[in-house]
């Protein structure tokens, strides 16, 4: 074998091995370019059902991108809402805990019942 063998064969090797996310979009660009399934699962060293599953995650990941929108004016005034709820349940929640001292500290008042 001749040391420019050796070499394309390590290299080789190394293509076959771990697939970065890179690696595997364009091979599922090459396939929906045209490129034959069997051609590309046989020079990447992967069966075509796992060629085939990394295209279908491809298109579901691309058409779950297209489906985003922008934040509207409402969605905007929905955040505010929920930031003032959360502000006053916790307003609610420390008046709550400051009363309850109140009563165990100074229970002589008659209009006020005592929580067990």
């Amino acid at each position: 074998m001749s040391s420019t063998e050796v070499s394309m064969s390590k290299r080789k090797k190394e293509e076959r091995g771990r697939f970065t996310a890179r690696r595997k979009s364009e091979a599922v660009i090459r396939l929906l370019k045209g490129e034959d399934l069997d051609t590309i699962s046989r020079e990447l060293g992967v069966t075509a059902a796992t060629l085939s599953g990394w295209r279908e995650t491809f298109l579901a990941s691309a058409e779950a991108g297209l489906k985003s929108r922008e934040p509207t004016a409402a969605d905007e005034e929905n955040l505010r809402f929920r930031a003032k709820v959360g502000e006053l349940t916790m307003q609610v929640e420390l008046l709550q805990e400051k009363a309850e001292k109140l009563e165990v500290n100074a229970p002589h008042f008659p209009w006020r019942k005592s929580r067990p």
